[in-house]
């Protein structure tokens, strides 16, 4: 993911959470929110309850990769957060990975 396909902005990250259309699963909610333009934007968020900090850090960098590698699966023109979730802290990239796949399919 690169630095200027990130959305950093908490206005437009509250405005995503808040006005938006999502899916979820046991492991990951993803909310998705149509922009005026062609581009792709991502976010991922993770609450503190998870874990300490390098554990967030390092789910936070695995789902990163994930959402390179699965690129195609996301339609131009939308914003995305991922939203981590407490079950995450025990799985695999592969099953990390796999939720993603689930959710990009709905």
């Amino acid at each position: 993911m690169k630095r200027k396909e990130t959305i950093k902005d908490k206005k437009e990250f509250n405005d995503i959470i808040k006005n938006s259309s999502f899916h979820r699963n046991k492991n990951l909610v993803l909310y998705y929110k149509e922009r005026t333009d062609n581009e792709k934007m991502y976010a991922v968020a993770i609450s503190r309850q998870v874990g300490k900090a390098h554990l967030r850090n390092y789910l936070k960098r695995i789902t990163r990769v994930s959402i390179d590698q699965n690129r195609k699966l996301f339609k131009n023109g939308f914003n995305y957060i991922i939203m981590i979730r407490k079950n995450c802290a025990d799985i695999s990239f592969q099953e990390l990975n796999d939720s993603l796949i689930d959710l990009l399919k709905q």
